[in-house]
């Protein structure tokens, strides 16, 4: 207890220099704790785009490539699945529901998905939460869209307003099915999700602009008004990919054995959780680089709190020198140092920790809002406090070399002789 008075009045007489380190060392640590929750954040928010969701079905490529187009709106399809192979497979009993998805076409930027009312219904993310609507309802007519909070927030569009869907991707779609305008019915809640980018319309609405079209163009002389467009039969020939639901999860390996031996057409039927691993395995690399940038960071305030208190030992001959004379020995001047290490350290974790937490009450929701990004407000989870622990032992470790020079010279005053 006397040790660690001393070494406290001891690092008062020199506050500001303390102060200082004691700043750094919080400022580096709050920056790791920040990477740790965004990395962590990023992952959970990753993996919980898509949930509930048993196997996702399309034509045979890869994984991931179907993972990326089916979910994400990154990319195309390499081919489409038949509507009757579809059927075929909603028809199986393992399956519990299904929901079709068609993709191909844009608005603005934004990615234009053809699907039915089974999307709102089935369809969840971060843990099993819903799609819910912030203003109007989902489509019901056949000219009707359902936006995604980005795509209503960044355009400007509500309830009500038209719009003209062009073929194709792109910002600028310069061949737009103008003869066959949709109306907004509905805007969603932001999800943190591709949902928010993405325009919603109904797989006969995909059909219907897309009449006096073959092989990605318009058939030069044919227009069809879209009131004769409605008196069609609008099954779709095709669809992009499918999201499907068993009634077991015990039936889950053998639905997808039978659609991946799928007879009619080549067709891959892949575990999201699986694809979403095997993608966050390719651009991990960039998380762990982050991760070391970080902790080179901390381990730099280190390296300056080590070298702060070696330059205080010049100046602090003259303490070691009064605690000699009342008997402490050299052992005690070095164990003072490191117990001085260990404070400074400790400081700078609390600190660090409460800039931490202040840092993600601010910036937590900005991201959420912002970026999708999920960054809840807890307390450190116990691999961040593993982190505070390892930082705080690396900062005892690193006073071990001032109290070796502390010790020497204490030794060495000690034994010289005054007159």
């Amino acid at each position: 207890m006397i040790l660690l008075r001393l070494t406290g009045r001891s690092i008062a007489n020199r506050w500001a220099t303390a102060l200082l380190t004691v700043l750094a060392l919080a400022v580096s640590i709050a920056l790791f704790l920040g990477v740790e929750r965004v990395r962590t954040g990023a992952r959970t928010s990753f993996g919980s785009t898509i949930s509930g969701t048993d196997l996702i079905v399309g034509a045979r490529s890869g994984g991931v490539q179907l993972m990326l187009y089916s979910v994400f709106r990154i990319g195309n399809a390499t081919n489409n699945m038949t509507w009757e192979s579809y059927r075929d497979i909603a028809g199986q009993p393992e399956v519990a529901w299904t929901v079709p998805l068609s993709l191909g076409d844009s608005h603005r930027g934004f990615r234009v998905l053809g699907t039915t009312e089974a999307y709102f219904e089935h369809y969840r993310f971060r843990g099993g939460q819903k799609l819910t609507m912030r203003a109007g309802e989902p489509f019901s007519d056949l000219f009707d869209a359902t936006l995604g909070a980005d795509v209503a927030e960044t355009l400007g569009y509500k309830v009500g307003d038209p719009i003209v869907v062009a073929h194709g991707l792109g910002a600028i779609g310069f061949t737009r099915h103008e003869d066959m305008p949709f109306r907004v019915s509905g805007i969603l809640e932001k999800t943190g999700t591709p949902v928010d980018r993405t325009v919603h319309v109904s797989l006969a609405a995909i059909e219907a602009i897309h009449v006096d079209w073959q092989s990605g163009a318009r058939i030069p002389g044919q227009s069809t008004g879209a009131d004769a467009v409605r008196q069609m039969d609008l099954t779709p020939k095709s669809i992009t990919a499918a999201l499907v639901g068993v009634t077991s999860k015990l039936k889950t390996f053998k639905l997808q054995r039978f659609i991946n031996e799928y007879p009619e057409e080549p067709l891959l039927a892949v575990l999201p959780g699986v694809a979403l691993q095997e993608l966050w395995s390719l651009i991990g690399v960039a998380e762990t680089a982050l991760a070391g940038v970080s902790a080179m960071v901390v381990l730099t305030a280190v390296i300056g709190m080590m070298a702060a208190i070696l330059s205080s030992l010049a100046e602090r001959r003259r303490e070691m020198a009064i605690l000699r004379s009342v008997g402490a020995g050299p052992g005690t001047i070095a164990l003072l140092t490191v117990l001085e290490a260990a404070l400074l350290s400790l400081a700078g974790a609390v600190a660090g920790t409460a800039l931490f937490l202040t840092g993600l009450a601010v910036a937590g929701p900005l991201a959420d809002q912002a970026f999708g990004l999920y960054l809840p407000f807890t307390l450190p989870t116990a691999r961040e406090a593993a982190i505070l622990g390892i930082f705080v032992l690396a900062g005892i470790v690193a006073g071990l070399f001032p109290a070796l020079r502390a010790y020497r010279i204490s030794l060495a005053d000690g034994m010289t002789i005054r007159q």
